[in-house]
């Protein structure tokens, strides 16, 4: 059964549900996303990947600055949508607004939920050394991510896997999960359970202290928040380079053989003591520069063994 629907989401890994619901026939009568903002060296207004994939798909887009009040709430409603569909949306959606579609408002979250509810379950979950992640399907209510849970897939996060590419797979294996959750409602095959009470944490959103280098820690822990961080915002640690101090992002590194001092390079190879072992650092970004290997990076700046990081 084909469903009248409003999707509301903002960023890249929004787009694929939006893409699949309009690939599956349901009628996206709506999409809600976060307004154009300036961005770039030319403070350029820019589309979120929402906004741009909704225009390909001619559907109408609403940028609305708040979703509470009888305004805001009378122009969800015009819309006569069976279900809402959000996708990290970027913004709260009242009760105004989640008591309006008569199948309620479904919710793709980054996480085998209650683990890691909140901002940032991906970048969290790499950042912990976590094993394991998926995707899940909930019905939204007011709290933070507390929904029941209708659907969830698994997926294993590989020793090296970085953000990124835990990013991707997931915005397609959600995308799918999505679609299957909208057929089984249409058909009133839905069912949700009420999530645990244990198990729960919470993914914060990225601070910029969370994403320094704490050199003192295991080598391993290192190279999680390296992997989890990347390619946004990156970890990064100060460094001494040839015109003085600067930030240097590290984008990829891997575990090496070592020791010493926390902080201190062990070879001319960026390979870096940690408080437990060492990690090589493989991909980096000096300040105002591109990303590159490491390798190339020290080939116009070269890092001596007994260099500090920190």
């Amino acid at each position: 059964m084909a469903l009248r629907v409003v999707f509301m989401g903002t960023p890249d890994f929004a787009v694929p549900t939006l893409s699949a619901i309009v690939g599956h026939g349901h009628g996206v009568v709506a999409a809600y996303t976060r307004a154009p903002a300036k961005a770039g060296r030319g403070m350029e207004e820019r589309r979120s990947p929402v906004h741009e994939a909704a225009l390909r798909f001619g559907i109408p887009v609403f940028t609305p600055s708040t979703l509470r009040g009888d305004e805001p709430a009378a122009a969800f409603a015009a819309h006569r949508a069976d279900v809402a569909v959000v996708v990290a949306y970027g913004m709260i959606l009242p009760e105004s607004i989640l008591s309006v579609p008569r199948l309620g408002c479904l919710n793709l979250h980054a996480s085998l939920l209650p683990r890691w509810r909140g901002a940032a379950p991906i970048q969290r979950a790499i950042m912990a050394g976590d094993t394991e992640t998926g995707v899940a399907v909930m019905q939204m209510e007011k709290g933070l991510d507390t929904g029941p849970v209708a659907m969830m897939e698994r997926v294993a996060i590989a020793p090296a896997m970085t953000a990124g590419e835990l990013h991707d797979i997931l915005a397609t294996l959600g995308a799918d999960l999505m679609a299957r959750a909208l057929a089984a409602l249409g058909r009133g095959g839905l069912t949700f359970r009420t999530q645990p009470e244990e198990g729960v944490s919470y993914a914060a959103k990225i601070a910029n202290d969370d994403a320094r280098i704490d050199w003192s820690k295991p080598a391993g822990v290192v190279h999680d928040l390296v992997r989890g961080l990347s390619p946004f915002p990156g970890a990064f640690t100060g460094i001494d380079l040839d015109k003085g101090p600067e930030r240097l992002k590290v984008l990829r590194a891997e575990p090496a053989a070592g020791a010493g001092y926390p902080g201190i390079t062990l070879d001319g190879a960026l390979t870096v003591a940690c408080g437990e072992g060492a990690i090589r650092l493989l991909q980096v970004q000096r300040s105002g520069s591109k990303t590159m290997p490491a390798a190339e990076f020290l080939r116009g700046v070269p890092v001596a063994a007994g260099t500090r990081l920190g």
